[in-house]
């Protein structure tokens, strides 16, 4: 990346454009040429799929805990686009070698799936494990795929800060800390760097916050319009050029 610049993850997808999580909405951010996707995982009987709530009722029709559901009668809930739930090999597939994956673990018992599915995956299309993330507040799970997948770089989730900084990522031997807009610290983020970890912040939705968020050294953004970020990467680069 060009300094000054954020690397941009399209939290869900691009939402304006269809339900987040969906192919549909995955598809529109790969059009928008943004350097990466973020997505979101649940263990649902046996099955990884793409989805943000362990609970029906904020997109879809009704109040189930999606881990009590059976896979195929959850995937033909629709959502509001018309789009159904995928799998997370559907989205392994449409985003092939387009863009990087943030792949947030959401759910229990997800690590064993998904560092299989992976392997799989990359093995057989003959893709590069350098191109996933695998993010989780779960901590333990991210060891697990340490254990079980370490040739995938790992992104610690934390929503606050931490009394011993960025010292959690340690043991997970982590490549990036992914911090919460709301909870970002000038010290948190130079302990983080002093680590050589990647500093990435969720959700930043504003164009004011790029700037500070540059100007404090971070190196990228998960958001929901990714389309503000690409246009700050834009002036960023075209001051660049007059220098």
């Amino acid at each position: 990346m060009t300094p000054g610049t954020l690397f941009c993850f399209a939290h869900r997808g691009y939402q304006r454009r269809a339900s987040e999580n969906t192919l549909q909405a995955i598809g529109h951010a790969l059009e928008m040429a943004v350097g990466g996707i973020e997505i979101d995982i649940w263990n649902v009987g046996g099955q990884l799929l793409v989805k943000h709530d362990r609970r029906l009722g904020r997109l879809i029709p009704g109040s189930e805990l999606i881990t009590e559901m059976r896979p195929e009668d959850l995937r033909e809930r629709p959502l509001p686009c018309g789009n159904t739930i995928p799998s997370l090999q559907e989205v392994l597939e449409l985003v092939g070698g387009s863009a990087q994956l943030n792949i947030e673990i959401k759910g229990p018992n997800c690590a064993y799936l998904l560092a299989k599915e992976i392997r799989r995956f990359v093995t057989e299309k003959g893709t590069t494990f350098d191109q996933y993330i695998i993010s989780s507040f779960d901590h333990r799970q991210l060891y697990e795929c340490l254990r079980l997948l370490p040739e995938v770089r790992r992104g610690v989730l934390i929503s606050g800060v931490p009394l011993d900084l960025a010292a959690c990522t340690a043991p997970l031997q982590a490549y990036s800390l992914h911090t919460n807009l709301d909870f970002i610290s000038a010290d948190l983020l130079a302990d983080a760097g002093q680590r050589g970890l990647k500093n990435y912040v969720f959700t930043v939705n504003n164009p004011n916050d790029l700037a500070m968020l540059a100007a404090l050294g971070v190196d990228g953004v998960f958001t929901d319009e990714p389309q503000i970020v690409l246009d700050f990467n834009t002036r960023v680069l075209a001051s660049s050029a007059l220098c």
